[in-house]
């Protein structure tokens, strides 16, 4: 009995082993966070640049994108990002976009291709 156990262990091990492994990849990376932003504006138009902080693990789970939200929740802008970014973390992009009218303070978010949003967001003021 104790000898069947133990291949039953052995056996469960294989199989579920490698699907384990997967997972505990995804999760690792976890959620974009966004860890900082310098922005600077002018009277017509707005320049920022995002840090970005994701443990990119390839084309599969990765940092594709950044917004720029108003106080409404509404997107002002949005900055694709094209490629993983697997050696380079945290990574710097920058955008430039049209100032918005009666807007004085925005929120960037990051998102990831597994988890969507849900990481660290920033609110900054608009110059």
């Amino acid at each position: 009995m104790r000898r069947r156990n133990s291949l039953t262990s052995i056996m469960l091990q294989c199989l579920l082993g490698p699907g384990l492994l997967l997972l505990s990849n995804v999760t690792f990376a976890g959620e974009a966070d966004v860890i900082k932003v310098d922005v600077t504006c002018s009277a017509a138009l707005c320049s920022m640049q995002t840090t970005v902080l994701h443990q990119d693990s390839g084309w599969d789970h990765y940092a594709d994108r950044w917004e720029i939200l108003n106080e409404q929740g509404e997107i002002i802008a949005t900055r694709v990002l094209l490629h993983p970014h697997e050696n380079e973390q945290p990574f710097t992009r920058g955008l430039q976009f049209n100032k918005p009218q009666n807007v004085t303070t925005v929120q960037v978010r990051a998102h990831d291709s597994i988890h969507g949003y849900g990481g660290k967001s920033i609110k900054v003021p608009l110059p």
